[in-house]
């Protein structure tokens, strides 16, 4: 390269191009018909294949979340058990052998409980045995069934 500072004229050596053929973008290149050739684009078949893909995903995301929140609904249903009628029985320090009976009020109104209360056969130190029954009304089987065996000294004795 001859070039010189303050003047206006420089000379770059240039490589022979005189076998090399001029290359032209493809995008810009006519196609042999003439009409200028379009832009490189997704085809039908492979977006209908992507729309697919992507609907069969979110469905079974649906489908998943919908089997969470019903097994979240069973979870916070209360259901009704002999345990609530062996806490209060479990709470009074005496027990008298006989039975009783009674309903768990405006919580449940179409259940009611039956128990059976009496000395274990055999002992006279106070340990008893409550069997509970609870029913629904217009149900022959009971809902829930339990003994429970509660020992409480202070119980008058068996008779």
């Amino acid at each position: 390269m001859n070039c010189r500072i303050n003047s206006a004229e420089c000379r770059v050596p240039r490589a022979d191009t005189s076998h090399a053929s001029p290359i032209t973008p493809p995008a810009s290149r006519p196609s042999p018909l003439g009409a200028p050739r379009p832009r490189a684009a997704f085809s039908l078949v492979e977006v209908m294949v992507a729309c697919g893909i992507f609907f069969m995903c979110v469905f079974a995301i649906l489908a998943m979340i919908s089997s969470v929140l019903r097994n979240a609904r069973l979870l916070r249903r209360v259901e009704l058990d002999a345990g609530m009628v062996a806490a209060q029985v479990s709470n009074t320090n005496k027990l008298y052998e006989g039975s009783a009976s009674g309903d768990f009020g405006k919580m449940y109104p179409d259940y009611s409980w039956d128990t059976d209360t009496y000395a274990v056969p055999g002992t006279s130190n106070g340990l008893f045995q409550v069997d509970i029954i609870v029913r629904r009304r217009g149900l022959q089987k009971p809902v829930d069934v339990m003994s429970i065996y509660l020992y409480k000294p202070e119980s008058p004795p068996p008779r």
